[in-house]
């Protein structure tokens, strides 16, 4: 595969993160997940991708690393991104008038890894 395609050039990390955000979105669309929102964003935080499958809303983490050699992209959320991603995410149901007690949720993260794509569900 090109290189190229799997390594875009990008002007800013703004530019870089949408890339992959949206690299993200088309692989999850494929496995069945409906798009609800991107880039929420709150004072708490922000989420890269909300999406439903089934009855359970998913909230999303997208994160992108070079190389491996600090640990990978899994490894960069940290406890406290989680923490901070679980804040958000009760910030945006709460803003949706959805009662978190019956409304099932899981965290996934989406990762890529020197162009390898890994999909880890219910993460944390």
């Amino acid at each position: 595969m090109n290189q190229h395609l799997l390594n875009p050039p990008f002007s800013n990390r703004r530019s870089k993160g949408q890339h992959y955000e949206q690299q993200a979105r088309c692989f999850l669309e494929q496995q069945g997940l409906l798009f609800v929102c991107a880039n929420y964003h709150c004072r708490q935080g922000e989420l890269d991708l909300i999406m439903r499958e089934r009855d359970t809303l998913v909230f999303i983490e997208v994160r992108f690393r070079a190389s491996r050699d600090y640990g990978g992209a899994l490894s960069s959320v940290t406890p406290a991104k989680q923490h901070k991603i679980r804040h958000t995410a009760r910030y945006y149901l709460m803003s949706q008038h959805i009662n978190e007690a019956h409304q099932a949720c899981r965290f996934d993260i989406v990762s890529y890894d020197d162009g390898q794509c890994s999909w880890l569900k219910n993460a944390f």
